[in-house]
């Protein structure tokens, strides 16, 4: 089993399907580590601080998610201290890949 397990490519932590790359696996995890108090729902039902990020958030602007990330904003705090600049394009590379919600009737 470990043999097995020593073999195994580093994408076996990847959900199935998610057909992830590096960058934004990486992406995921520094979402959920320094966004996710505010942008990530912690159960169902429950509402979030800042808006649900997905591939249409910032109108699809990589550099206006850039901007927002790295100089914050009235009820956001600046990250530019706190992340590295490929962090940010990691991050930015896994909301990316995150569909945006059906438009509701």
């Amino acid at each position: 089993l470990l043999a097995m397990l020593a073999g195994a490519p580093p994408a076996m932590a990847q959900q199935p399907g998610d057909n992830l790359n590096d960058t934004q696996v990486l992406g995921r995890q520094l979402l959920a580590q320094s966004c996710g108090i505010c942008h990530l729902s912690p159960s169902l039902g429950a509402k979030t601080y800042g808006p649900v990020l997905n591939k249409a958030s910032t109108a699809g602007s990589d550099d206006a998610m850039r901007a927002y990330i790295v100089n914050g904003t009235e009820r956001m705090p600046a990250f530019k201290y706190h992340l590295k600049p490929a962090e940010i394009d990691a991050i930015i590379a896994s909301v990316r890949t995150v569909p945006a919600p059906a438009a509701r009737p």
